[in-house]
C-alpha cells in the first residue's frame, strides 16, 4: 500500500519528501481506522520530528486522491481509514477499530428513490455503519 500511495501521489505532482514517505509508512502499518493524533504520536515514538501541519496536509493529499477516506465516529470525532480509490462504504468496529469495505450493500436503491421522491438530484453519498466485528462480539 505505501508504494501504491506514493505512486498516486507522485503522479499528482506531489513532492514527495522524506516525512511524507515515512509517514505514508506509518500509514501502511495501522489496522483499522486512526487519527491525525495517533500519526503524531507514531513518528514521535520513533523519533521522526514530523510536525502537525505534515501530518495534515498529507492525509489532506492522500484523501483528495482517494486513498484515506475520513470518516465521523459515533462520538463527533474523526478518523482516517486507508483504502483503495474506488466508491464504496465502511463497517467500523466500535470495540477494536477493525474496518470492512462493502460495495453497495442496498444504498444505491435507496439513493435513486430518495431521488425521486424529493427531485433532488444526488451526485454523491457516504456510508459508515458502526457496531461490532465477529472477533469482539466472540470474545464477549
Amino acid at each position: 500500500m505505501t508504494e501504491e500511495m506514493l505512486d498516486a501521489l507522485d503522479r499528482a505532482g506531489v513532492r514527495l519528501t522524506g516525512p511524507r514517505r515515512k509517514l505514508a509508512a506509518l500509514i501502511e502499518r495501522r489496522e483499522g481506522h486512526f487519527t491525525a493524533a495517533d500519526l503524531l504520536k507514531d513518528a514521535g515514538r520513533r523519533r521522526m520530528g514530523i510536525g502537525r501541519a505534515t501530518v495534515f496536509r498529507l492525509l489532506e493529499l492522500l484523501s483528495e486522491q482517494g486513498l484515506v477516506e475520513r470518516i465521523d465516529l459515533p462520538d463527533g470525532t474523526h478518523a482516517y481509514i486507508p483504502c483503495e480509490p474506488t466508491h464504496h462504504h465502511h463497517l467500523v468496529c466500535l470495540n477494536c477499530g477493525a474496518t470492512t469495505d462493502v460495495d453497495d450493500c442496498g444504498i444505491e436503491a435507496v439513493t435513486r428513490e430518495a431521488a425521486r421522491r424529493s427531485g433532488f438530484k444526488i451526485e454523491q453519498h457516504r456510508l459508515e455503519l458502526f457496531g461490532r466485528c465477529p472477533d469482539c462480539r466472540s470474545s464477549n
